[in-house]
C-alpha cells in the first residue's frame, strides 16, 4: 500500500481541490453568508480568489507528482526478484524508446500504465491550473471593480 501513496494522495488531492474552487466560483454570484449589495458580492468573489488559490495549489502539487512519476518510471520486477526503478538513470528517456520497456518483467505492461496514469493527470492538472488561474484572474477583478450588474436593478434579484 505505501507503494501506491503519492498516487492515491494525488488523486484526493486532484479531486477535493476541483470540487472547492468549482463549487465557490458557482456560488460567488449567488446569495450567501457574506450580506447582500456591493460589499456582500465582493466578499463572494474574494472567498471565490482564495478557493481558486486554493485549486492552483492542488494543480501544482499534482503536476509534480505526475512529472515525478513519468520521469523516474515505475517501480518494477527487473527479472531477479529485485523491485526497483529502472529508469530513474538512464541517459537517454524511456518514454521515446519503447525497447526499454522490456526491462521491466513484472507486473505485465506496468511501463503502458504509468505513462498512461501520470499523462493524464499531467493534462487535468494543467487544466485545472489554466481554469483556476483564469478564476483568480476573474475574482480579482469582481473584487477591486465590482461586478457587471446594472445600476438600476437590486443587487440580489433572479437569484
Amino acid at each position: 500500500f505505501l507503494l501506491h501513496w503519492p498516487l492515491f494522495d494525488c488523486w484526493t488531492r486532484f479531486y477535493s481541490q476541483i470540487l472547492c474552487p468549482a463549487c465557490s466560483a458557482v456560488r460567488a454570484g449567488g446569495k450567501g453568508c457574506c450580506g447582500a449589495g456591493c460589499c456582500g458580492n465582493r466578499c463572494r468573489m474574494l472567498r471565490s480568489v482564495f478557493s481558486s488559490a486554493f485549486g492552483c495549489l492542488g494543480a501544482l502539487y499534482c503536476l509534480s507528482v505526475s512529472s515525478a512519476g513519468l520521469a523516474n518510471g515505475p517501480l518494477c520486477d527487473i527479472g531477479t526478484g529485485d523491485w526497483q526503478y529502472p529508469f530513474q538513470n538512464l541517459e537517454t528517456s524511456y518514454l521515446s524508446n519503447q525497447t526499454l520497456w522490456e526491462i521491466c518483467k513484472s507486473p505485465p505492461n506496468i511501463v503502458m500504465w504509468n505513462v498512461v496514469l501520470f499523462s493524464i493527470l499531467l493534462v487535468s492538472s494543467v487544466i485545472e491550473l489554466v481554469f483556476c488561474a483564469l478564476q483568480v484572474i476573474n475574482g480579482c477583478i469582481g473584487v477591486f471593480c465590482g461586478d457587471c450588474r446594472k445600476k438600476g436593478r437590486k443587487d440580489d434579484d433572479d437569484l
